[in-house]
């Protein structure tokens, strides 16, 4: 990737936004993400160049379908008002009708804040639990206890969203196989309306990653991966939920909670990324660089053009994920002259002999035996990825190129 400023969005059909806001006032050391501790000065720099951004790509998505607006952190919520601010301006420049995700810490959505949210037009959360355990929670240095994650997600069900997922992460320290089925069985027993689950990864640009002074990714054991995956899988599907993903489950009458599976987008705020099917690019990861380039500059740090065989790629890499992949879809975005045997015979005829894939409602679904060792796979560019790009942007506002 390289600082070359992409062309601005044009003939886009469907899209999804994505609003990224930073800040936190507990930094938890194993986070990847851009995050920075809240400061009241910095976020009204940051609230103001987001309301410019916003003004910038507001007349070249005219006409576009909004399949949702995502909103990650950070911590959203840690301004309450600012953020509702923006909301309301996203939507009244783009005119949504869409879903309107959020993602929240247990610490920082009282019903005060779930009932403005509500108010906004949010229709589906996802609730950062991590564990139920206060010991493990200590562990990897969250700021809130069991008990006050158990609350949230309960609060957050009676207020009456359209969804409500619980994340939780294993293979934590001093986190035992009986912890892990105990927090699955609390947060099932809780009501909540998807599971998503991740393994914890250690980045060496992460704060963690720093202390521990590690100079490659961290993974964890793969048995004991493999062994709460499956507690997971056999827990969630006796309560009644399916598998939607890889590490995700949902009872079947509610709407999925997916942060990353849309196709082309458009990012807001530092680190956000965007795909128009042209192009992948990244805005700078430093709040006041962004800050600083608005409103006369988009706040793009690195540009990748993307040609058709690579954006097929893009959107398989996710439908794999998904554990679904349908021809209809892949016609309607890429040409009825195309197919996905067609393109990509080389990828799927692999995994179909060995029984990861199969022929399903014309298309394909990955199979219970797939789904590990495929996502498995696909770690190996993404996790590679995230170090390398996400490392570089967290080091230097304006990095000058990024091999992927």
């Amino acid at each position: 990737m390289l600082p070359d400023a992409p062309p601005l969005p044009a003939n886009l059909r469907r899209v999804g936004l994505y609003l990224h806001v930073p800040f936190c006032k507990n930094l938890c050391p194993f986070c990847p993400y851009n995050r920075i501790e809240y400061d009241e000065e910095l976020f009204n720099q940051y609230e103001r160049a987001v309301h410019e951004e916003i003004e910038v790509y507001s007349p070249y998505l005219k006409g576009c379908e909004f399949v949702s607006l995502y909103i990650g952190g950070g911590t959203p919520t840690v301004n309450l008002s600012g953020l509702l601010r923006l909301i309301g301006h996203l939507k009244q420049n783009f005119s949504l009708t869409c879903d309107i995700c959020i993602e929240l810490h247990p610490g920082n959505m009282d019903s005060d804040c779930l009932g403005a949210l509500k108010d906004a037009g949010v229709t589906m959360l996802s609730i950062g639990v991590e564990s139920t355990s206060d010991r493990i929670l200590k562990n990897i240095g969250r700021n809130h206890d069991g008990k006050t994650a158990l609350d949230s997600l309960r609060r957050a069900i009676a207020t009456g969203f359209d969804s409500v997922n619980a994340d939780l992460m294993f293979a934590l320290p001093g986190q035992a196989i009986e912890d892990w089925e105990w927090d699955i069985r609390a947060v099932i027993d809780e009501g909540a309306d998807q599971i998503s689950t991740y393994p914890l990864f250690s980045f060496p640009y992460s704060d963690l990653g720093q202390s521990q002074k590690i100079r490659e990714i961290k993974r964890p054991d793969s048995h004991m991966v493999r062994a709460m995956l499956d507690i997971t899988d056999s827990n969630s599907i006796a309560s009644g939920y399916q598998r939607c993903a890889v590490w995700s489950w949902l009872k079947p009458t509610k709407k999925k909670f997916s942060s990353i599976t849309r196709h082309h987008y458009i990012g807001f705020g530092p680190s956000a990324a965007s795909m128009t099917g042209s192009h992948f690019y990244v805005n700078t990861f430093d709040v006041r660089s962004y800050a600083s380039t608005l409103p006369n500059k988009r706040p793009i740090t690195l540009s990748m053009p993307v040609d058709k065989r690579l954006e097929m790629a893009y959107w398989l890499y996710w439908r794999v994920y998904e554990l679904k992949i349908y021809q209809e879809d892949f016609c309607d975005l890429f040409g009825n002259d195309v197919s996905l045997e067609s393109v990509f015979s080389n990828v799927i005829k692999p995994f179909e002999l060995a029984g990861m894939m199969e022929k399903k409602n014309g298309g394909y679904r990955v199979t219970q035996k797939g789904a590990y060792w495929i996502h498995r796979l696909q770690n190996e560019y993404s996790l590679n990825y995230i170090n390398r790009l996400w490392g570089s942007c967290r080091h230097e506002p304006w990095p000058q190129e990024v091999t992927l």
